[in-house]
Formats: structure tokens, C-alpha cells, sequence
């Protein structure tokens, strides 16, 4: 990528698919019961099993691509088409049914360790944060514009943690109607990158021929 405008734009595009503010109320509804230590330690899991799965998707993302034979551009049109359908729910105010399913939501209060699952897999590094993921390492193929994509991960990593651990103090600030309008506002901004990915797709794979 040619200047840290993009870097930033991909931070930005990362934090805003993973909605860690989203997240708060179901954070809160599965840690009913837990003590303050037992909340910490599943807020440091989840953020710390966010970060290992970015980054491996990071590393994994080309050579898994190479071996379905899928092309960056036709990938970049779906995730942007999957983007745009997570956009569509935030803007609603509501967990689009690409992160989780109503069947997968009921069978997370039957786990005893929910950082794994369903907080980070599928409700922070869902299907919208990979493909994010994927079609922006593909802007570059330097050391360093795998490092800095690498720490922009980790940064919102270290921001979900936050979220998770002031999860009481943001929910009693902001209310339900705060985090609505907040989720909205990044629905807005997710909409606007999906759009911005099925249009370089479909324009890539029109130059191309395919």
C-alpha cells in the first residue's frame, strides 16, 4: 500500500467489522455470575485468541486462496458483498446472522469457556474480519507491510480488550440506545468499505477478463 492513509483505513476497516462495542451485551449476558477476575481473564482470552486467528489468517490468507484457485478479485467482490450484508444489520442495530446464527447464540450459554467460542470465533473474527483481512494483505507483498498490518491487528486487539473489560462501565454509559447509535455509525462506515471492495472486484476482474 502506498502511504499510511491505507494502513489506518484498514485498522479503522478491521475495528469497525469486529464492532467490540457490539459485542458488550453479549459479553455481559454470557459472563452473568462471573466474578470480576473470572471477566478479566475471559476479556485477555478473547482478545488474545482474536489476535492468534487474524494473524494466522494474515499469513494463511494467500496460499489458501492459491489452492482453491480463487482470485483476489473475485474474492474481494465476495467479501465485500459479505461486508455489506454485516453493514446492513449494524445499521438496524442488530447482529447480522453471517456472524451468528439465532441455533449458535442459544448453544453459547450452555459453554463453560465462551472466549473461544462464540466471542471470538464467530462474533469478533467472523467471515468480515477475515475476508478484511485477506484483501488488504494483498495490497503489498513487503516484509513490512506484513508487520504493520500484523500491528494494526494487535492494536485492535488491545481495543477489544479494553471494550471487554470496561464492558459494565460502557454499557451503564452509553445505554442501550448508545450503543445502537454507535453500531449504526459503524454500519455506516462498513457499508461505504464493502461497497469500496465489490467495486475494485468487479472492476479488477473486468480489466482482466474474467
Amino acid at each position: 500500500m502506498s502511504d499510511w492513509t491505507e494502513y489506518l483505513k484498514f485498522m479503522a476497516a478491521v475495528f469497525s467489522v469486529t464492532n467490540p462495542f457490539g459485542v458488550v451485551p453479549v459479553f455481559i449476558t454470557l459472563t452473568a455470575g462471573y466474578s470480576r477476575q473470572e471477566r478479566k481473564s475471559t476479556a485477555r482470552r478473547t482478545s488474545l485468541a482474536f489476535a492468534c486467528v487474524m494473524i494466522v489468517i494474515l499469513l494463511a490468507g494467500d496460499p489458501l486462496l492459491g489452492f482453491f484457485g480463487i482470485t483476489v478479485s473475485s474474492f474481494k467482490a465476495a467479501g465485500g458483498i459479505i461486508i455489506l450484508l454485516m453493514a446492513i444489520s449494524m445499521v438496524h442495530a442488530k447482529v447480522s446472522r453471517v456472524k451468528q446464527t439465532t441455533e449458535e447464540a442459544e448453544d453459547a450459554a450452555d459453554k463453560a469457556s465462551i472466549a473461544i467460542v462464540p466471542l471470538c470465533t464467530p462474533l469478533l473474527a467472523g467471515p468480515g474480519a477475515m475476508s478484511t483481512v485477506i484483501v488488504y494483505s494483498h495490497q503489498g507483498t513487503s516484509a513490512t507491510h506484513y508487520l504493520v498490518l500484523g500491528g494494526g491487528i494487535l492494536v485492535v486487539s488491545v481495543s477489544i480488550w479494553l471494550c471487554l473489560v470496561s464492558a459494565p462501565y460502557i454499557a451503564k454509559l452509553l445505554g442501550r440506545t448508545g450503543m445502537n447509535v454507535v453500531m449504526r455509525i459503524m454500519g455506516l462506515v462498513l457499508a461505504a468499505i464493502g461497497v469500496e471492495f465489490i467495486a475494485q472486484g468487479f472492476m479488477e476482474m473486468i480489466g482482466t477478463g474474467l
